[in-house]
């Protein structure tokens, strides 16, 4: 009986990976070996990307939140002790959007808490 290869589901494999490695530069593009060894690289930092943006963005809206509320004479933490004693739940976002493009009822709700 001949060995059976699997001729179709190893090229397909092989073209899967290249496809991914479109537009790498060198051989990383076009050298099987090379490429999917820079194709999984690449999936492992896109992977971790998704989990550090979610910690960037979180950091970048507490930031926009302490500036916002320093100019009323209050801490970040402060307010945000404040607002969960009064029972607004309102998630960082949301405040950091408010505070970027609508100051004045970010004031008003900075005043609520004081």
């Amino acid at each position: 009986m001949p060995r059976s290869k699997n001729a179709v589901a190893s090229r397909a494999r092989r073209k899967r990976v290249l496809k991914a490695a479109k537009g790498f530069y060198g051989k990383r593009k076009n050298v099987y070996t090379v490429a999917k060894n820079v194709v999984e690289k690449g999936q492992t930092y896109a992977y971790v990307g998704r989990k550090l943006k979610k910690r960037e963005y979180r950091q970048l809206w507490i930031a926009r939140i302490n500036a916002a509320v320093r100019e009323e004479g209050l801490t970040y933490s402060e307010f945000i002790n404040k607002l969960n004693v009064k029972g607004l739940e309102l998630n960082r976002k949301v405040l950091a959007d408010l505070a970027m493009n609508e100051p004045a009822s970010f004031k008003a709700l900075v005043a609520s808490v004081k």
